[in-house]
């Protein structure tokens, strides 16, 4: 099969920090263009929005969207319409309901939909959910603390309505732990934690419960200088088993399992190659799911101003 001609739509920092790279790494797959208001990319077409490029000469099979979820719906829609591939960064939208629009859309039409979760092919994460399947759980608690002026500096997006505040780091952990779990579980308490300023939050205390009444606890807080925090301790019948550093390492009963090199946006568009081969798509929305329910149960708490 020929390479996929791939068109990046929004050129920022995660773009730039991991697409680009993972992209040139990946066989199966031709960067050939870029649609970005504020960026340029040398050696490839590139323009000012997704509706210029597919009104272009240029020929794509598909479009990787790495734009902020508010408004990636347009993005996406037009390029599902205009018969092209999509892979949805992290969050995959802004609203539930518009991104099973998305889902029933692509399956109309024949094309594939990729949301991805890029915390889920951290190498820690497929060998715990194959040990946790053996296993008795007795209770799950998720530590994903970190420094948002370092993660997200100057990005007013956000702290906007439908740009998560702490859940677009906190969804990573969510992902991970709806991939690892044998059973489903829900959200019982919330408590979401806002900046006088802003209109997300910059804290998160959560717990919910698995379908067999196991306990989940998730705390999450983007006021984390130093070290980072991240997290995930299931305490079951055998002993712990831990996922730190993102899900890429893994320590089972105080022993030290998998310890891995960052290779998760790799993993990722080699499996979007093998998707579109097929012409089949990926698209969970649990973490989505979770965190829309974080929001509708969540009592306000307000704290000090937030400044960049």
């Amino acid at each position: 099969m020929a390479p996929i001609r791939l068109a990046i739509v929004g050129l920022g920092k995660i773009a730039r920090d991991q697409h680009l790279g993972a992209i040139e790494a990946t066989e199966g797959i031709d960067l050939v263009a870029v649609a970005s208001r504020h960026a340029k990319l040398d050696g490839v077409r590139c323009f000012h929005e997704i509706g210029d490029l597919l009104a272009s000469d240029v020929e794509i099979d598909a479009v990787s969207l790495c734009t902020p979820p508010q408004g990636r719906f347009e993005q996406a829609k037009a390029a599902l319409d205009a018969g092209k591939h999509v892979m949805l960064e992290k969050p995959p939208g802004a609203t539930l309901s518009e991104v099973y629009a998305l889902e029933a859309l692509a399956k109309e039409k024949g094309l594939t939909l990729f949301a991805t979760w890029h915390s889920r092919a951290a190498a820690a994460v497929e060998p715990a959910r194959a040990l946790l399947a053996k296993r008795k759980i007795r209770s799950v608690a998720v530590e994903w603390k970190e420094d948002v002026r370092h993660w997200h500096p100057g990005q007013a997006w956000i702290w906007e309505p439908g740009g998560l505040g702490v859940f677009d780091p906190g969804i990573n952990a969510l992902s991970i732990v709806t991939r690892i779990l044998p059973e489903k579980f829900h959200l019982t308490r919330s408590e979401l934690t806002f900046p006088a300023n802003r209109a997300a939050p910059i804290a998160a205390s959560l717990a919910f419960e698995t379908d067999g009444g196991v306990p989940v606890s998730a705390e999450f807080d983007w006021r984390q200088t130093g070290p980072q925090t991240w997290d995930i301790r299931v305490e079951t019948d055998e002993g712990p088993v831990v996922l730190t550093h993102g899900g890429s390492r893994l320590v089972v009963d105080g022993v030290q399992r998998i310890v891995e090199e960052d290779r998760e946006y790799r993993t990722l568009y080699r499996d979007f190659v093998a998707l579109v081969a097929d012409r089949r798509s990926d698209a969970d929305f649990s973490p989505l799911v979770h965190v829309a329910d974080a929001f509708m149960l969540g009592r306000r708490i307000q704290t000090d101003a937030f400044e960049d």
